[in-house]
C-alpha cells in the first residue's frame, strides 16, 4: 500500500486527502475551516465513516494534528499509524522563478518558500507551517513541494516581463509567474488524451474559472502565457478581485477615497470583481438566478463582464499560439455553470468552434464532455479538474522506491 497524504493550506484552512496510488482510491479526505479564527471545525469523509466536529485550531501546526489525529482515528480512522502514510504532497502558492518542477522538501526549499512569501504572503506562510508540522509529527516522512507556479515556468520573456525598468524585475523579481499550475497542467494533458492526440502535438486554452479563475495557453505541452501575473490579483475579472485594469486608478483611489495601500488592496482584491459589480454577490449561481428569474440588470452586467473578459483571453492566446485545436473549462464555474460557457462561446465560429448551445444547456454534472458537434475544427470540453490526484502522483514519482 503506498498512500499518499496531499496537504492543501490556506490562509485560514487546510484540505486533505490521503490516496492509496496502488488504485487511486481516496482514502478519507476533510477540511479544517477558520483556523485562527476561533470557531473551528473539521468536516470529514472516509470510507469508514464520517465526522463533523469543533476542534481547537489557533495556528496551522495545531490544524495539521486535527487532520493526522482524524485519519488515525479509531472509530472513522483509516490507517492504524503515521508509518503507513509513505510521503506527503503540499501544494505551495509560490516557487518565484526558482522552481519548475516539484521538489522534495529540505532546508533549502523551506528557506525558498520563506523568501518567495514576500510575493504569496496569505498563503506561502502558512504552506510553510504546514510542512515543517508535518515534519514534526511524521520524522523520516519525505515532504514534497508541489509549487502553483511551476508548471508557468516555460513562460518566454517576452510573456512574462512588464513594461518596467529591467533593473527592478532582476532586484525585486516583478514579473508574471501566474497561478492555478496544477490544474492547468492536468487539465491541458487530460484534454490532450481526450481529443487523441500527445501534449506536444496541439495547442490547448485551458480556462479554470473559479472565484479565483486563470486562463493559460499551452502550446504543445508547454505554457506559453497565462492571465494571473505576480499575483493572482491580475487577469480576469472574478469573484472578488478586480483583475486587469490601468494601474493608475491605484493612485487615483488612494487621492480621491482617502485609502492607504493596505486598504486598496483589499479593495481590489476582496470587494471587487463580480461582488462589486453586482452589489450583492461573488455567487454565479446567485447571480444568474437573479440575472435570468428576477430580471436584476447588474447581475446580467456583472456575468456579462466576466464573460467577456474570458472570450479575450482565448482569442488573445489563439492569436499567441498561431491557432487553437481544443478549450478546456474546468473549475467550478467552468464545469458547473452554462450560462457564463455560452456567453463565451457565442460568435467564436471565427476559430472553427461548431458549439452545441442545446448540449452545454443540458450538461452532465461532475463529467469530462465535450460541448461542440461532430467536425467541429476546435473542440470544447468540460474537463473537471483533479489537483489533489496531480499533488499526489507527482509526489509519489518523487518519493517513491
Amino acid at each position: 500500500m503506498h498512500n499518499i497524504l496531499v496537504i492543501n493550506a490556506g490562509s485560514s484552512s487546510i484540505k486533505f486527502q490521503l490516496i492509496d496510488m496502488d488504485d487511486k482510491a481516496v482514502l478519507a479526505k476533510g477540511v479544517v475551516d477558520r483556523i485562527g479564527l476561533g470557531g473551528s471545525k473539521m468536516k470529514y469523509k472516509s470510507k469508514n465513516g464520517n465526522a463533523e466536529f469543533e476542534c481547537d485550531a489557533p495556528d496551522h501546526d495545531a490544524g495539521i494534528k486535527v487532520v493526522l489525529n482524524s485519519i488515525v482515528n479509531r472509530d472513522y480512522g483509516v490507517i492504524q499509524s503515521m508509518d503507513e502514510i509513505k510521503a506527503v504532497g503540499h501544494r505551495v502558492l509560490h516557487g518565484g522563478d526558482r522552481y519548475s518542477e516539484s521538489v522534495v522538501v529540505n532546508q533549502d526549499v523551506l528557506d525558498a518558500i520563506q523568501e518567495f512569501s514576500v510575493l504569496g504572503p496569505l498563503h506561502n506562510i502558512p504552506q510553510k507551517h504546514c510542512i515543517e508540522a508535518c515534519m514534526k509529527q511524521m520524522p523520516g516522512t519525505p515532504m514534497v513541494a508541489v509549487f502553483d507556479t511551476a508548471f508557468h515556468q516555460t513562460m518566454p520573456p517576452k510573456a512574462y516581463l512588464y513594461g518596467l525598468p529591467y533593473e527592478d524585475y532582476e532586484k525585486f523579481k516583478i514579473r508574471r509567474y501566474g497561478f492555478h499550475g496544477t490544474s492547468h497542467r492536468y487539465v491541458s494533458r487530460r484534454t490532450a488524451e481526450l481529443i487523441g492526440k500527445k501534449p506536444e502535438e496541439c495547442r490547448i486554452i485551458v480556462c479554470h474559472l473559479g472565484n479565483g479563475s486563470s486562463v493559460s495557453a499551452v502550446d504543445r505541452g508547454k505554457c506559453v502565457d497565462t492571465s494571473m501575473g505576480l499575483t493572482p490579483l491580475e487577469g480576469l475579472v472574478m469573484g472578488t478581485r478586480c483583475g486587469s485594469m490601468d494601474p493608475a486608478i491605484v493612485t487615483r483611489l488612494m487621492e480621491w477615497k482617502g485609502m492607504t495601500p493596505a486598504e486598496v488592496d483589499e479593495y481590489m482584491n476582496k470587494k471587487s470583481g463580480v461582488l462589486g459589480l453586482s452589489g450583492f454577490s461573488s455567487d454565479f449561481r446567485d447571480l444568474g438566478i437573479a440575472a435570468l428569474e428576477q430580471g436584476n440588470e447588474r447581475a446580467m452586467l456583472a456575468l456579462e463582464v466576466f464573460s467577456y473578459n474570458v472570450k479575450k483571453y482565448i482569442g488573445a492566446y489563439a492569436a499567441v499560439m498561431n491557432g487553437v485545436d481544443a478549450i478546456a473549462f474546468t473549475g467550478g464555474i467552468g464545469e458547473f455553470d452554462e450560462i457564463v460557457r455560452r456567453l463565451v462561446m457565442t460568435d467564436m465560429e471565427y476559430l472553427g468552434i461548431d458549439f452545441d448551445f442545446d448540449l452545454n444547456d443540458n450538461f452532465i454534472r461532475g463529467k469530462e464532455m465535450e460541448l461542440t458537434k461532430p467536425g467541429s475544427r476546435t473542440r470544447v470540453w468540460i474537463v473537471p479538474t483533479d489537483e489533489e490526484m496531480t499533488i499526489a502522483t507527482e509526489t509519489y514519482d518523487l518519493t517513491a522506491r
